[in-house]
């Protein structure tokens, strides 16, 4: 399954994601609203989630910790802005597979996990 759904509150990234994953040859799926994505999640969707931490009408870990109620277990990725979180181990007991900060090399590891 190539398809991805990134969910974030900034609509420059969620643009600048869907050409890096159009690049790699995935589809993505991109929401403002974690709801929204919970849906899509819900309704079998994805191979992988990308959220931020901030979000139209919730944390990401609001998010995280919705997701972990759905039936399928759906790998998350947690691409930030904030330092602090990378090393966040709550991140990593609500179900992050990676959390990777938003930096000059976000789009190179994220490769490593996806690709």
């Amino acid at each position: 399954m190539n398809h991805v759904i990134h969910v974030d509150n900034s609509d420059f990234f969620r643009k600048l994601m869907k050409t890096f994953m159009a690049e790699k040859g995935l589809e993505l799926e991109s929401f403002e609203k974690g709801e929204d994505a919970i849906e899509a999640v819900a309704g079998g969707r994805a191979a992988f989630i990308i959220t931020g931490l901030s979000l139209a009408d919730m944390t990401g870990e609001e998010l995280l910790k919705r997701l972990m109620t759905l039936p399928q277990k759906t790998p998350v990725i947690v691409v930030t802005s904030s330092d602090e979180a990378v090393n966040n181990k709550r991140l990593e007991a609500l179900g992050a597979k990676a959390i990777i900060l938003k930096s000059d090399n976000w789009k190179a590891e994220l490769e490593k996990i996806l690709i």
